[in-house]
């Protein structure tokens, strides 16, 4: 069951080295008291998540991934904390037996996926490799998805123009 053959290739250390930096990140997120670490620790992540998707030749994904995760949500939380007062913040008290209780169920779902994992059949048949991944995705993206495309940037642009009639609204009444 426990048969591990790995070659330490220099990719098996980038995957490794960057999935240890995408846990670490999400574990100090969740760990955080305050807001502006836990942003920077998920932008951390999202850093650790783009190197993963280049080490799966998928660069325009790990292009996406750090301009929209990495630059515009994370300074959209920044913001968004920096606007927002923060008076009455006040530590939780520990639960150990919460803690207890979510310690065990990690473990358990650990432990139930890498059964599930290790004992999976996966097809050996791969979909056809494409040289230029970034290109066939635009040309998809103008040809065959056209239309939702165009459905995704009217409503970004609405999303965008009602928020900032609910900030200009918000802003008059004071």
């Amino acid at each position: 069951m426990f048969n591990f053959n790995i070659e330490l290739t220099g990719e098996f250390v980038a995957f490794f080295l960057l999935s240890v930096c995408a846990i670490v990140g999400a574990v100090m997120a969740i760990n955080f008291t305050k807001v502006v670490h836990t942003t920077l620790s998920i932008a951390f992540t999202f850093i650790a998540l783009a190197g993963l998707y280049v080490l799966l030749e998928a660069e325009f994904v790990a292009f996406v991934q750090v301009l929209i995760y990495v630059g515009a949500i994370t300074i959209l939380m920044i913001f968004g904390i920096m606007m927002t007062k923060h008076d009455g913040e006040g530590k939780e008290p520990a639960r150990p037996l919460l803690e207890t209780l979510a310690a065990v169920g990690c473990i358990s779902l650990f432990g139930i996926l890498f059964y599930g994992i290790r004992n999976a059949n996966f097809p050996t048949e791969s979909a056809p490799f494409i040289e230029d991944n970034t290109r066939e995705i635009g040309m998809q993206l103008f040809t065959q998805y056209a239309i939702p495309f165009e459905l995704m940037s009217v409503l970004l642009t609405v999303a965008f123009i009602g928020s900032i009639a609910l900030a200009k609204r918000e802003g008059g009444s004071q």
